[in-house]
């Protein structure tokens, strides 16, 4: 195998690996870009998968550093950038629950040393050992760094476990009672602590604080639902980052992907992504 076909046979699960530590897709994409340029310099590489994986980590780990230094500038509320999994083009069907939108955001407690070893752990199923190898250290500090990420997370990452099927028909009433402005119906079926939040990062119009409470959300989502942009918008449910999602066009463009959380047969949160920078990624997926 030559050297781009090898490359080219490693790209999804780089990609897939960049992603889960940083949580935007287009650095991801100029992560797993400058993997390849620094590929097709090296000479003498006798394990490619080890030697390219070393690489994209060390290299998120580095960019997910300065990253945080953003976000904390972000105006309002900061979301992973989402990504379209319906035909699996990621190679992510047995790894959808570390991908949601929810467990991306939970990562977001992590320092990138810990991130990285719980990706490469949890999504990857790489040994500590191998662990230590990709980071440079040893077996017991990579151990200690997963073992950190376990604490600092908690038990929050289990509560991800509605299967596809009810998740779609919950999504669908979900958006049926929104578009309708049924606020009783979408009471029923979010959770008593529900939650809203929207990523418009200053590009566009999005609440600036989350909202929470299932009345404030219920009463929040059916207002959107009868603003005159939303009466002309299209929607149809579509699966974003593993999970069942709602997918806003106006005038045929993307503008607003949300996101339901389901715990427990309900929806305990909504993510709304309405910054048109985090949206370009899905739109080149959808349009190939």
């Amino acid at each position: 195998m030559d050297g781009l076909a090898e490359f080219e046979a490693q790209r999804p699960r780089l990609f897939g690996i960049a992603y889960q530590i940083i949580g935007e897709a287009t650095e991801a994409e100029d992560v797993v870009q400058d993997a390849y340029l620094r590929w097709r310099s090296a000479e003498g590489v006798s394990t490619p998968a080890a030697w390219l994986t070393t690489v994209v980590t060390n290299l998120c780990i580095n960019r997910l550093t300065s990253a945080r230094a953003r976000r904390e500038r972000y105006v309002g509320p900061w979301l992973p950038e989402p990504v379209a999994t319906g035909n699996d083009p990621l190679e992510l069907a047995e790894r959808r629950d570390t991908m949601t939108m929810g467990f991306l955001v939970l990562l977001e407690k992590l320092t990138p040393p810990e991130r990285a070893v719980f990706v490469l752990r949890e999504a990857f199923d790489y040994s500590h050992r191998d662990i230590g190898e990709v980071l440079g250290i040893d077996e017991a500090n990579a151990r200690q760094l997963y073992h950190r990420a376990l604490a600092r997370i908690g038990d929050a990452r289990r509560r991800f476990s509605a299967s596809p099927a009810d998740g779609v028909k919950l999504v669908e009433r979900f958006l049926a009672a929104t578009v309708e402005g049924d606020v009783a119906g979408l009471e029923q079926i979010l959770t008593e602590d529900a939650s809203v939040w929207a990523d418009g990062g200053g590009k566009a119009t999005a609440a600036r604080h989350p909202i929470f409470g299932r009345v404030e959300a219920a009463h929040y989502l059916t207002g959107l639902g009868k603003t005159e942009r939303a009466l002309e918008a299209t929607v149809a449910v579509g699966e974003i980052n593993g999970e069942p999602a709602i997918l806003v066009h106006e005038s045929g463009e993307l503008t607003v992907i949300l996101v339901p959380e389901v715990r427990d047969d309900r929806i305990s949160t909504i993510r709304a992504v309405l910054n048109p920078d985090k949206l370009a990624y899905v739109k080149g997926q959808l349009a190939a």
